[in-house]
């Protein structure tokens, strides 16, 4: 994936690489439909499940995980986002909540991830294929349960039998709200 390349603003508004809109509905056939959304299911079952490491193996070498402080944000570069991370940085966050002395760990915490309203768009000429999703997620931390909601629009690659992520980027609905606390892993 090339750094240099802009990402649109905002999952409603991106384009592809060649400049095409993301699709409003899918656009892919029934059967890479199927396969992208059993695709995002078990990523969320692999961060529901604290299965980090798994979860990182799903990027490809030059991956990255964005969410945007603004919707609007077209780039990670140069400008504050709330995560955009590469394969190393996701690495240093896996072993850092997997630490036995990380003190963000020692409470008690789960998540549940809700994927919804799954659009796929037909595979450009380089196979790179763009799927939007919808997500709801709690966390629960403690006595205290947090409610994250938003959008994500991931460019996937075929990769064997399965897909890697180039791009998970992850609008979230309430990005300019002050949290409570750090989100700890990824949403």
């Amino acid at each position: 994936m090339n750094p240099e390349r802009k990402h649109a603003a905002g999952p409603d508004t991106a384009r592809l690489a060649d400049g095409s809109s993301l699709m409003a509905r899918s656009t892919a056939d029934a059967e890479t439909r199927g396969n992208v959304e059993e695709f995002l299911y078990h990523q969320a079952d692999l961060l529901d499940t604290r299965r980090w490491a798994e979860y990182v193996a799903l990027f490809a070498a030059g991956g990255i995980y964005w969410m945007p402080a603004r919707p609007e944000q077209t780039t990670w570069q140069g400008v504050p986002s709330i995560f955009a991370e590469d394969i190393n940085l996701m690495n240093i966050r896996v072993k850092r909540l997997g630490h036995p002395r990380a003190w963000s760990q020692q409470i008690e915490w789960a998540t549940s991830h809700v994927v919804s309203n799954v659009r796929v768009g037909a595979p450009d000429a380089g196979g790179v294929l763009v799927a939007r999703a919808n997500f709801l997620l709690t966390e629960v931390r403690g006595d205290h349960q947090r409610h994250f909601a938003g959008r994500y629009a991931h460019e996937l690659r075929r990769k064997r039998d399965a897909f890697e992520i180039l791009l998970q980027r992850v609008d979230l609905l309430s990005a300019q709200i002050p949290f409570d606390y750090v989100i700890q892993a990824w949403v």
